[in-house]
């Protein structure tokens, strides 16, 4: 990631967008809604999680809190998303996208309004349902951003477009809105940005990748055959464990010797099923994977050399072609997320202008491969985006962490928590001061 350096963006800010100042206030009046609406609204979103697809209630909240606001809105976009439209003139039309869905897991935040809901999951079976991952953080900021631009609407013109969009934790929500044909009903957005809040951010600082902050991911099956036969006597068979196993590691070759070493890719063996007794030689085997990358490219020679590499070891195992191993990726494929550089740079030099040099964390070092299906809203055709993320992460709790205390909870953790007033507000003022540079008033 290539940044500027801080006083370039500084000076280049003031040059370049000193006419598209933010309200002296924002920050006061962000605060004074917060206060009074924001954070019970938080509160209610987090004690009230509805798993992908079900977010009936959510979608339902959200909608009323836009139309308050005076959008005009749209339910059962995508099956349960919203997408609400505020028209103010002649100008681009810019969405902003917020995911709605929770996850299946039990909350042990300890927090007072810690989400008690159990739900009956996707196969019938009943699960506790927790916001893991942040998504009440993010519709709220939403509503949040949504009063703002409507107060100030005699600062900025154009169209904007706000989403709720369900089962990103399911990776098919934003298919699905596309699928519902979002753009043909709507409009075709100029620029889109959406936001998420990580724990791995000091709370209510900004980063911004010029790059991907996202991967893409595939999901991987190899299915192996063998020939059965007693344990004792494995010279009488074709012994899948033994193939599968050495398999498991020549695909770790492929990241550390065919990948380029600065181009993130993972191979992850995840699965890894066989057998049913001690001496039984088993006739099959089969291994589930996760495959990331970061461009399309990288993704190609991944699979490209995974496919190769079961292959040929089953023919090392002396296997006839008609019983080498089966490589099979799912068509359920997530691209990775890619920000467009220059819009990324120069909505950083807004925000650099707007709140200090300090804002954006340039401490931040991406070291996972996580996956968002936000994708699938700008591609085909390509939208000008920036996915940009909040801290959520008090400063004295990563102090407390390095000094041997508790450590700060992943996202999906049972842990998991945030502190919603420095995150959302933050949200919130990035996404207005972001959107009043993308829809200056003419």
């Amino acid at each position: 990631m290539r940044l500027l350096p801080l006083t370039c963006l500084i000076s280049s800010a003031f040059i370049s967008t000193s006419s598209l100042a933010a309200p002296k206030d924002l920050a006061g009046t962000i605060h004074t809604d917060y206060q009074q609406h924001l954070e019970p609204l938080f509160k209610h979103f987090h004690q009230n999680p509805e798993l992908s697809f079900m977010e009936f209630k959510t979608a339902e909240r959200l909608a009323k809190e836009l139309t308050a606001a005076g959008f005009e809105v749209t339910t059962g976009v995508g099956k349960t998303g919203v997408v609400a439209i505020l028209k103010n003139g002649k100008g681009p039309l810019v969405m902003m996208r917020a995911d709605m869905d929770a996850l299946p897991v039990e909350e042990k935040s300890g927090l007072p309004y810690a989400s008690t809901v159990k739900s009956k999951d996707w196969n019938g079976n009943e699960v506790s349902v927790m916001h893991a991952c942040g998504h009440d953080m993010h519709i709220t900021s939403l509503v949040g951003t949504a009063r703002q631009m409507v107060k100030i609407k005699d600062q900025w013109q154009g169209t904007l477009m706000l989403v709720g969009q369900p089962a990103e934790e399911y990776v098919g929500g934003a298919q699905s809105m596309r699928d519902d044909n979002i753009w043909e009903r709507f409009g075709t957005p100029d620029y889109a940005m959406a936001l998420h809040v990580s724990s791995e951010i000091e709370a209510g600082k900004i980063v911004a990748v010029e790059g991907s902050p996202y991967s893409g991911v595939d999901s991987v099956d190899i299915h192996i055959h063998g020939l059965g036969a007693h344990g004792a006597s494995p010279h009488r068979g074709k012994d899948p464990i033994v193939l599968g196993s050495q398999i498991v590691l020549a695909l770790q070759t492929i990241v550390s010797r065919e990948i380029a070493p600065k181009e993130p890719s993972v191979i992850t063996v995840g699965s890894f099923h066989a057998g049913s007794k001690h001496n039984i030689i088993p006739d099959s085997a089969h291994l589930q994977l996760t495959v990331r990358n970061d461009t399309l490219e990288t993704r190609e020679q991944l699979i490209s050399a995974i496919k190769r590499v079961a292959t040929n070891m089953g023919r090392v195992a002396g296997l006839p072609e008609d019983k080498l191993p089966e490589v099979t990726v799912d068509p359920q494929t997530t691209p990775p997320t890619v920000n467009d550089i220059p819009l990324t740079q120069r909505l950083k030099q807004r925000w650099v202008s707007h709140f200090g040099a300090d804002i954006l964390d340039q401490n931040y070092k991406r070291l996972g491969m996580g996956a968002e299906d936000y994708p699938f809203l700008i591609m085909n055709p390509t939208i000008q985006s920036v996915y940009f993320q909040i801290g959520g992460t008090p400063k004295a709790d990563f102090e407390r962490e390095k000094q041997g205390g508790a450590a700060v909870p992943s996202h999906h953790s049972p842990l998991f928590k945030i502190a919603p007033e420095p995150a959302i507000k933050a949200g919130v003022e990035a996404t207005v001061v972001a959107l009043l540079d993308l829809m200056p008033k003419q």
